[in-house]
């Protein structure tokens, strides 16, 4: 898979090199929105969520992860014209690769924002943009990803 380094507008915003912005610059770089708009978002839903049990209240900030996992995110996700396909469950294995339509085990064309172990990486028709190349050659599995409609 072809990766192009970028990191979808968060210098030009103002910010400082990437650090754990993954989900924001994933997003940013899909739908073309500015990344300050997608992080400002990111950080009040996440500042604002009520704290698991015995866990601390996250601080307002997008920069060290976004819990995926939260219906807000999910729901924001929806309003931006996403739709989630989940791709491993529990004891499936890995069944779908970070490569592009390479028959079984490749990434569908279109604009997704695809789910791997701790980190969320935006691919384009088969073209991944990132801060790094996430592929692993092409055998990372992939967990699920969102599809821009």
């Amino acid at each position: 898979m072809d990766v192009i380094i970028t990191d979808g507008g968060r210098r030009a915003a103002g910010f400082k090199p990437a650090r754990g912005d993954c989900v924001a610059r994933a997003i940013a770089i899909v739908t073309g929105r500015p990344y300050r708009e997608v992080y400002d978002r990111l950080a009040k839903e996440t500042g604002a969520q009520r704290r698991g049990k015995g866990g601390k209240k996250r601080s307002a900030s997008a920069a060290d992860g976004v819990n995926t996992n939260r219906k807000w995110f999910k729901d924001y996700m929806a309003e931006l014209g996403f739709t989630w396909t989940p791709i491993m469950g529990i004891g499936t294995g890995c069944t779908m690769h970070m490569r592009y339509n390479e028959g079984y085990g490749g990434l569908p064309p279109g604009k997704l924002i695809v789910s791997l172990s701790k980190h969320y990486s935006a691919v384009i028709d088969g073209t991944c943009f990132d801060t790094h190349n996430p592929c692993r050659g092409g055998e990372r599995c992939v967990y699920g990803y969102w599809r821009l409609d």
